[in-house]
C-alpha cells in the first residue's frame, strides 16, 4: 500500500512535458494517418481521369504493319484491254497467281469524333469520377480530424481520471493515518481504520485500471500521430462555447456542404450517366476519318514470278449506325436504370440520416454546455459539503465514512465535469464534420486550454 502511495505521489510531483494540443496532434496525424494516406493515394487517379475525358474528343491515330506468307489467285475473263499503240482488244483474259509469297501491309488511320453521344456520356462519367475521388479525399481528411480528436479527448479523460484518483489516494491516506492516530489514542473506533483501509484498497484497484486504460489510449493516439508515447501528455480543452446558429441553419448548411451527401449525389449522377450511355448506344455517330494503306505481295505462281502492290488513301466522313446487339444493350440499360433507382434511394436515406446526426450533435453540444454549468455549480457545492463533513468529523459529529463519501462525491463530480467538457468539444467537432465545415481552424479553436491553463477539476 505504501508503495502505491509513493508511486502516486511521484506521478503528481514529477515534472511533466508540455501538453500536446489537439491542433498539434492533428498536425502529426495528418502525415501519419494510414486511412488518410490511402485516400490521398487513391485521389491520384483524379487528374488521369480528367485527361481521359479530354482525350475522348481528340484525334485518334493508329499505325499498323504486318508481314507474313500470303497467296493470291486472280482470274479475269472477257475484259476490254487498251494501251497506247496497241488499240483495243475485246474479250481479253488476265490471270495472276502467287503461292506462298511474302506479303506486307502498312496502314495509317486517323479519326476525329464529330458527334458521338456515347462518348459524351463517357466523358461525363470520367469527370464525375474524378470529382468524386477528390471529394472522398476531403471527406477522409475530415474523418481523420475527427478520429484524432476522439483519440485525443479519450486520452485526456483517462489522464484526468488518473489525476483525480491520485488526489483521492493522497486524501484517503491522510485520513487513514489520522484514523489510526485517533484509534491509538482511543478517540476513534477501529471501524474508522478499517473503512480507510478498504477505501485505499478500492482506489488501488481503480488506479491500476486507470493506468492500463491510459496505456491503451496512449497507444491508439501514438499509432494515429506517429509520436512516441512519452510525448503524449495531453489536456482537456476548454468547454465548447454555445453555438449561436440555430439547428435549422446547420441543417441547411449540411444540405449543400456535407461531403458525404455530395459524394452520394455524385454517385447518383454517375448512375444517370451510365444509363445515358446505354440509351445513346442506339444513336448514330459521325467521325472524320483519314486513312492510307500500302499492300505488297510478291513470289512465284502458275505464271512465274509475280508481284502485286496496292496503295489507297481516303479522307472523309464516316457514319456509324448501330442496328442490333442481340439484346445486350437493352439489358445493360435496364441494369443501369435499376442502379440509378438504388442510388436515388440511397441519397434520400443519407439525407435523412444526416439530418438526424446533425440534430444529435447540435443537441449534444448544447446539452454539454448546460451540463457543464450545472456540474461546475455542483462541484463547488460538493467541495463545501466535503469541508463541512470534515469539520463535523473533527468535532465528532460525523464518521470517517461520511468524509470518504463526501470526497468520492467530489471526485465523481470532477470526472462528470471533465466528461461533459470533452463531450461538448467532440460534439461541436462532429457537428462541423457532418456539415462539411471541419478544418484546422475548428481544431485550433477546440485546442484552447481550459481557463487559460486552469484544470477543470482544480479548486
Amino acid at each position: 500500500m505504501k508503495l502505491w502511495l509513493v508511486l502516486a505521489a511521484a506521478l503528481l510531483l514529477a515534472p511533466r512535458a508540455p501538453a500536446l494540443t489537439l491542433a498539434e496532434a492533428w498536425q502529426a496525424a495528418e502525415a501519419h494517418d494510414r486511412p488518410l494516406a490511402a485516400a490521398r493515394a487513391a485521389a491520384g487517379v483524379a487528374e488521369p481521369q480528367r485527361q481521359q475525358a479530354r482525350a475522348l474528343w481528340r484525334p485518334q491515330v493508329a499505325l499498323t504493319a504486318s508481314a507474313g506468307l500470303g497467296a493470291s489467285d486472280t482470274r479475269m475473263h472477257g475484259a476490254q484491254f487498251s494501251a497506247p499503240g496497241m488499240g483495243t482488244v475485246e474479250g481479253a483474259d488476265f490471270a495472276t497467281s502467287v503461292h506462298g509469297g511474302a506479303a506486307t501491309r502498312v496502314a495509317l488511320q486517323a479519326s476525329q469524333p464529330l458527334y458521338n453521344p456515347v462518348r459524351r456520356a463517357q466523358q461525363q462519367q470520367l469527370e464525375l469520377q474524378a470529382e468524386q475521388t477528390e471529394l472522398a479525399l476531403q471527406a477522409e481528411r475530415q474523418s481523420a480530424m475527427l478520429r484524432t480528436a476522439s483519440s485525443y479527448l479519450s486520452l485526456a479523460l483517462a489522464q484526468e481520471k488518473l489525476r483525480v484518483l491520485q488526489g483521492q489516494m493522497q486524501a484517503v491516506d491522510s485520513a487513514a493515518r489520522q484514523a489510526q492516530d485517533r484509534f491509538d489514542l482511543g478517540a476513534a473506533p477501529i471501524t474508522a481504520v478499517h473503512e480507510a483501509a478498504a477505501e485505499l484498497a478500492r482506489l488501488k484497484a481503480q488506479l491500476a485500471s486507470a493506468q492500463a486504460d491510459i496505456t491503451t489510449r496512449m497507444r491508439t493516439l501514438a499509432d494515429a500521430t506517429g509520436l512516441p508515447p512519452g510525448r503524449l501528455t495531453v489536456q482537456l480543452p476548454a468547454a465548447a462555447r454555445p453555438e449561436p446558429r440555430a439547428l435549422a441553419l446547420w441543417q441547411q448548411l449540411a444540405e449543400g456542404a456535407s461531403l458525404q451527401l455530395r459524394e452520394q449525389r455524385l454517385q447518383t449522377r454517375l448512375a444517370q450517366a451510365e444509363l445515358d450511355k446505354y440509351a445513346a448506344g442506339s444513336r448514330a455517330s459521325v467521325d472524320l476519318i483519314a486513312q492510307a494503306a500500302h499492300e505488297r505481295l510478291g513470289g512465284h505462281g502458275d505464271f512465274g514470278a509475280a508481284r502485286n502492290t496496292g496503295l489507297n488513301a481516303m479522307v472523309g466522313v464516316q457514319l456509324t449506325l448501330p442496328l442490333s446487339t442481340g439484346g445486350m444493350r437493352s439489358g445493360r440499360a435496364q441494369e443501369a436504370a435499376a442502379r440509378l433507382a438504388a442510388a436515388q434511394a440511397q441519397e434520400d436515406a443519407l439525407r435523412e440520416q444526416l439530418a438526424r446526426e446533425i440534430e444529435a450533435a447540435w443537441l449534444a453540444m448544447h446539452t454539454s454546455v448546460e451540463q457543464g454549468m450545472a456540474l461546475q455549480a455542483a462541484l463547488g457545492a460538493s467541495r463545501l459539503r466535503e469541508d463541512a463533513t470534515h469539520t463535523g468529523y473533527e468535532l465528532g459529529e460525523r464518521t470517517l465514512l461520511d468524509v470518504l463519501r463526501a470526497r468520492n462525491d467530489v471526485a465523481a463530480t470532477q470526472l462528470q465535469l471533465a466528461q461533459a467538457r470533452a463531450g461538448g468539444v467532440l460534439a461541436r467537432l462532429q457537428l462541423a464534420e457532418r456539415a462539411g465545415q471541419l478544418d484546422e481552424a475548428a481544431l485550433q479553436d477546440a485546442s484552447t486550454p481550459p481557463g487559460q491553463g486552469t484544470n477543470p477539476s482544480t479548486p
